[in-house]
């Protein structure tokens, strides 16, 4: 019999009647004749609330540290409660279930609590719990440290979760969500979106990076490095009669040479996260663009976009650099506190701004695509502040109030509604 892993999000445990929908469908696979581990994030909004809960414990007194190692065990809990709920009504279903904690199959990972990253994942007791017929149930977004302390991965740590597992099984991993599949765009912006039976690694992964929300950065890192067929799926489908799936629902995500026909563009992605930051009449110092971004960078800082343009004044440069809205507060800070060594005259910091981009594997080997977006939104009169391109994407940075018109302009451009 074949393993599987399966992993339901915070909407698809959000209360007891999506949990028993969610055990349905376990039950589906089981019936299937497969072996289960199911990982599951905690119930829609549980998170914030533990985390609001730490917060109303007080911040440290002075001399005293961080108590970041308790805040990971207060978190952690609301998965456990999910796991514990999920295998307690398999259970009731008649079938043999149980949860597995992260320190008892263990999960190992760094000790960078609110933010771990996982180093390894035995399958020496998981998968021969599955082959003699149990269904596991893992809560997601924890793991522990060798020194035996609770951990959480971060914002979407569950689908980096159920990738490691699955990697440690060598199985496949089906994602659950809210969504039926991956979408060559946002359906609530694009009601002509489509869609994708399959993507590849490297696809997901830009548009997970850019702004699709369907699945977390690292767990497509993570399946790309080891190769681990991942799947995305509808919570909101039911076994029929028979207690049979649907057959050839949800997208692929696989390797690139499991894709037939490749497509030039796959998909146009859209991101509100973004802050522009320029230093006006910077030193034309040929290092300082390095003590700039040497300074971000200590300060973990991640910059997306970069542009330098000469400046008005004589010996000096314009230079803009994009960051998440979240850093931008602190990167200006630090920019603003080390104007002197840098040696410019203006800081400015502009929110207002939103990154569009479109992603496909088929720009490797056509020429013209960046031709057609810039030519799809100069027609719209949409100009683009900054630039930023790779083997397979290409991003720019407009205002804000366009970026939705953008979005649309460039599916119907590459033809993404016929797909």
């Amino acid at each position: 019999m074949t393993r599987l892993v399966m992993k339901f999000g915070g909407t698809s445990m959000a209360d007891l009647e999506r949990i028993r929908r969610a055990a349905r469908i376990v039950a589906a696979e089981v019936g299937a004749g497969r072996r289960v581990a199911v990982v599951v994030s905690a119930m829609a909004g549980k998170t914030n609330e533990l985390v609001a809960w730490t917060d109303g414990a007080g911040k440290p007194g002075q001399g005293v540290a961080l108590c970041d190692d308790e805040y990971d065990a207060v978190v952690a809990s609301g998965e456990q409660v999910t796991a514990g709920l999920l295998a307690l009504t398999l259970r009731n279903m008649g079938l043999n279930a149980r949860s597995w904690m992260g320190w008892q199959i263990p999960i190992t990972t760094d000790d960078a609590h609110g933010r771990a990253r996982i180093e390894d994942v035995s399958g020496e007791r998981l998968g021969p719990a599955l082959d003699g017929g149990e269904v596991a149930v893992v809560p997601g977004f924890q793991g522990v440290t060798r020194g035996g302390r609770i951990t959480t991965l971060g914002r979407g740590g569950s689908d980096t979760s159920a990738v490691a597992v699955a990697a440690a099984l060598e199985c496949p991993c089906d994602i659950y969500t809210d969504v039926d599949g991956v979408y060559t765009t946002d359906p609530r912006i694009e009601a002509r979106a489509r869609r994708l039976e399959r993507v590849s690694y490297e696809e997901m992964l830009e548009m997970a990076s850019l702004g699709a929300k369907v699945l977390q950065t690292r767990s497509v890192e993570l399946a790309m490095a080891r190769r681990v067929p991942v799947r995305v799926l509808s919570s909101f489908i039911e076994p029929d009669e028979n207690g049979n799936l649907p057959t050839h629902a949800g997208t692929l995500i696989c390797d690139e040479e499991e894709i037939v026909e490749q497509r030039i563009v796959s998909g146009v992605t859209m991101s509100r996260d973004e802050a522009r930051i320029t230093l006006l009449g910077l030193s034309d110092r040929t290092e300082a663009p390095a003590d700039v971004f040497t300074r971000l960078a200590e300060a973990n800082v991640n910059v997306d976009m970069i542009v330098q343009g000469q400046a008005r004044s004589e010996g000096a440069v314009n230079l803009t650099f994009t960051t998440g809205r979240r850093d931008a507060a602190r990167a200006a800070e630090l920019m603003r506190g080390a104007q002197d060594q840098l040696g410019f005259e203006e800081l400015r910091v502009d929110e207002d701004v939103a990154k569009v981009s479109v992603v496909g594997v088929g720009m490797r080997s056509h020429a013209g695509v960046a031709q057609t977006m810039f030519r799809a939104l100069a027609d719209k009169g949409i100009k683009f502040q900054a630039i930023s391109t790779s083997e397979i994407k290409i991003s720019v940075l407009i205002d804000a109030a366009y970026a939705e018109l953008a979005v649309r302009a460039l599916h119907s451009a590459y033809g993404l509604d016929t797909v």
